[in-house]
Parts: structure tokens; C-alpha cells; sequence
């Protein structure tokens, strides 16, 4: 096939092109800047912004399939921005497809776009979405879900998956904040509770978008569907950031700090960057803190049945696998 990736210079972006040539398939990145990685890996690079509708419709052209990644992420932000990148974004991907002819779209969503703030234990895809949402990401997330789903038909079919927490080696944004905390000594628990969170490893999601696009040929059940993917493996918060920590040679997180109290300080901290208009993103907010103060754990069934979705790789073998990485790299 000839594959279009949009985001394909981040991580997941490149886990999925670098799957893709492996399995002998075509393929295209659009991204906003050049990778010297995409230049090696021999395929075509398009140096362009999602929300450019005439790029777009330009990179989709002979496509077969387009996996659309490219989104802005974070919890902090202009609404305008995320909104711009999030659904107009999309919106320029479903047009670009339908000008071009392209048969179908592998849409990344992510499991927050059901979150509400309360204990999300074994839900299922009938779980609505909530009437306000937490952020800024997960709303507009939502909203481009929605353009994803209704625009499947008999001439563009559709799939959107809904991981959460994807991690592994290369990550650059999970792992990387983990460590940074924990070399500065700023990681602590939050409260007493245990709460119990599914996570995906790299090799899975990738799995599940190669399987979503067979699907999308072989299964119409499949179409107009969103898909819970994740390893299956609920783990308790502070067990799976220390399984991190202790891969990476740091000692685990013994420190606490009470949870209200650290949503007193998010809700300060946010008040201040918006009073003074500050860029960058507060250091902790709310949000993060009410998502990691809640149970998330996902019912995978419908990725099972529709897609032929089983976790190949494990919790304990994920971390054993980022355990050489990390060590790869301070060779």
C-alpha cells in the first residue's frame, strides 16, 4: 500500500513508519519540520502544517490509506491553538481524502475524550462523552473523533483507536517527564490511595494500526468504531512509575504529599500563568492531577473482536525492553 502517516516525526509517527517499511509498504510523512530519520529510513517527507487544507489535499493524492497521528498535545494552552490543529486539522484530513479518493482513515484518539472526573473501571466504548470536558486536548480530541466516526461511509471508511498512556522506547514525552521529576526531586505521591491505570506499550499500538487498517478491508463491523487499546494490565500508579524509575537506576518514590493540597498549589499555579498570560504550561494542573487520582482502566473486548487486537508485549517485557534502551543509550 501506499501509506500516508501525518505526525510522523513523533513517536508514535515513527514506531508506525518504521513498522510499515518492515512489512513492505509505501510510505509518506507530513510533519511539521524535517527528520533526519525519515532522510535514512528512505521514505518521502512532506515539510507541512495539518492545517494547511491545500497540503493536505496534495499529500493524500495516490494514497491508499492515510494513519492520521498529528495533533497538539498538553494540558496548558490557547483553545484556539488546539482547536486549530485538533479538528480543523482532521477536518482538512477527511477532505483531503474524499478529494483524492483515498479509501480510508486510521484516526489516534486517546481514551480521555470519555473522561469525566470520576473512577473510569472496565468501561467499554457504550461510555458517553462527558458534557464538559477536563481539557483542552481531550475536547478537541473529542470533537475530531466525532468528524472521524461520522465521516465513515461505503467510499471512506474509518477507524479511531483510544489508547492510553503510550510508552516504550523513544518516547519523548511520558518517560521523559517521569525521569526529569525524578532526577530533580520533584516526584511525589499523591495521597494514600492506590488507583489502578491501563497502559499501552509502543509495539502494541503499533500492532493495533496495522491490524485497524486490515480491518478496515476485511471487517465493516469495524467501520465508524472507536477502539479501546491497551496492554490489558492495569497497574497501580506509583507500582508502574517506580517500575520506571527502577529500570532507569533511580530509587522509587517514597515522598508524599497530600492531594488536596497539591490541587490548592495546580490551582494557584494555573490562576498565575493565566493573570500574567505566561506561555508555558504551569507545573502541574488540575487535570493531571484528578487523571492520576482516578482509576482508568479500559474493557478491550471490541479491539479483540472487530480488530483481532491481543497485547503481544507485556508489562514486565515492556519494561525489560526499556531497560536495555535506557542503557543503549549511556553507552
Amino acid at each position: 500500500m501506499n501509506v500516508l502517516v501525518t505526525g510522523g516525526g513523533g513517536f508514535m509517527g515513527m514506531a508506525l513508519i518504521k513498522r510499515l517499511i518492515a512489512e513492505g509498504h509505501r510510505v509518506t510523512s507530513l510533519s511539521r519540520r524535517e527528520y533526519p530519520l525519515h532522510w535514512a529510513l528512505g521514505i518521502s517527507s512532506i515539510q507541512a502544517d495539518i492545517r494547511d487544507a491545500d497540503a493536505l489535499e496534495n499529500a493524500c493524492r495516490d494514497k491508499d490509506l492515510v494513519y492520521h497521528l498529528a495533533a497538539k498535545i498538553g494540558n496548558w494552552g490557547n483553545y484556539k491553538d488546539f482547536y486549530s490543529v485538533n479538528v480543523t486539522g482532521t477536518g482538512n484530513v477527511i477532505s483531503g481524502c474524499r478529494n483524492q479518493g483515498v479509501p480510508g482513515i486510521i484516526y489516534t484518539s486517546c481514551s480521555s475524550v470519555v473522561f469525566d472526573g470520576n473512577d473510569l473501571e472496565g468501561i467499554d466504548e457504550s461510555y458517553p462523552y462527558p458534557e464538559k470536558q477536563l481539557s483542552l486536548y481531550a475536547d478537541t480530541k473529542a470533537v475530531a473523533e466525532r468528524l472521524i466516526l461520522e465521516a465513515n461511509s461505503e467510499t471512506l471508511k474509518t477507524i479511531s483507536l483510544r489508547p492510553h498512556l503510550v510508552w516504550g522506547p523513544y518516547d519523548t514525552h511520558l518517560i521523559p517527564w517521569i525521569l526529569k521529576n525524578a532526577a530533580s526531586g520533584k516526584l511525589r505521591r499523591i495521597g494514600d490511595k492506590e488507583y489502578f491505570k491501563d497502559t499501552t506499550y509502543i509495539d502494541n499500538m503499533t500492532d493495533a494500526l496495522v491490524l485497524a487498517a486490515k480491518a478496515l478491508e476485511s471487517n465493516p463491523r469495524a467501520c465508524g468504531r472507536a477502539l479501546f487499546i491497551t496492554n490489558g494490565e492495569p497497574a497501580r500508579v506509583w507500582d508502574y512509575f517506580n517500575s520506571i524509575l527502577q529500570v532507569a537506576g533511580y530509587e522509587p518514590v517514597k515522598k508524599k504529599i497530600p492531594e488536596r493540597l497539591i490541587l490548592t498549589a495546580a490551582g494557584l499555579s494555573e490562576w498565575f500563568h493565566r493573570v500574567f498570560r505566561l506561555e508555558s504550561e504551569p507545573f502541574m494542573t488540575r487535570h493531571t492531577i484528578k487523571e492520576l487520582c482516578s482509576n482508568h482502566w479500559f474493557d478491550i473486548s471490541a479491539a479483540r473482536e472487530l480488530i483481532g487486537y491481543t497485547p503481544r508485549v507485556s508489562n514486565s517485557e515492556g519494561f525489560r525492553q526499556l531497560k536495555s534502551y535506557l542503557r543503549k543509550g549511556r553507552n
